[in-house]
Parts: structure tokens; C-alpha cells; sequence
């Protein structure tokens, strides 16, 4: 799920601020903490290969919601949907995708601590081999 800034509902406008808000934007029920992410990713990043073994799956099996600074970004789920999130956009990434940069990005995201380690320790050992 991805939505651009614009598309966003204007819940309040006053001079000096505005507030947008979508509801119902991922589910964090049954995870403790969060932890705030910041990437820098080049173009022709994929996380194909590095989600290989991973629980399983050979996919990332944590969520994320997040914020595209600028760049471009395409997920394939388990079920093999694509979606592209690009400058501006707000996402959910739900569990069971792989990455693709488009565009060099930078995005800021907010993952399960727990989880979102493992799925790190993960690549840093593949790239280790």
C-alpha cells in the first residue's frame, strides 16, 4: 500500500500548518518496539539474492511503514505483485516482499525492532559469504 503526499486527506488547514491524515495505514498489533530506519539506496539495489534462506520464505517477513525522501522503489510480494513507490510517497510494506531500487532512493522507516534485526543480520552474513 502506498499513497502520494497530495492524495493524502487534509484533515486540518490553518495558517502556518497543515495536517494530512490517512487512516487504517498497516496493522502493528502484537509488536513491541519500533525502530526508526533511514536508508540510502543505490539504483540496481535488489534484495533478491540477500533474502535467500531468510525464514524460509526468501523474503522479508517484517512490515514497514515509511516515507520515500526521493528515489524510486518497486516490491514484488509472495504472490509476485509489483508496486513502485517514489518520491513523496508514504508505504506499508507488508510482511513477504523483496526490493528493487529504481532510482536512487532515500527513505525513512518504521519497522518492529525485532524482527527487522533479524531480517538485517540476515543480509549482513550473505554479504559475509
Amino acid at each position: 500500500m502506498h499513497i502520494a503526499k497530495d492524495a493524502v486527506d487534509v484533515k486540518m488547514e490553518i495558517p502556518g500548518a497543515l495536517i494530512r491524515q490517512h487512516l487504517d495505514f498497516g496493522d502493528a498489533t502484537g509488536y513491541s518496539k519500533i525502530s526508526g530506519e533511514y536508508f540510502t539506496l543505490s539504483a540496481g539495489v535488489d534484495t533478491t539474492p540477500l533474502f535467500q534462506g531468510l525464514n524460509n520464505h526468501n523474503s522479508c517477513q517484517c512490515p514497514h511503514w515509511g516515507f520515500v525522501l526521493k528515489g524510486q522503489i518497486t516490491t514484488t510480494d509472495d504472490a509476485g505483485e509489483q508496486e513502485t513507490v517514489k518520491t513523496n510517497d508514504l508505504f506499508y510494506w507488508p510482511p513477504g516482499h523483496n526490493v528493487k531500487v529504481d532510482a536512487d532512493a532515500e527513505i525513512v522507516m518504521f519497522s518492529p525492532q525485532h524482527e527487522h534485526t533479524h531480517v538485517i543480520d540476515h543480509m549482513i552474513e550473505k554479504v559475509k559469504s
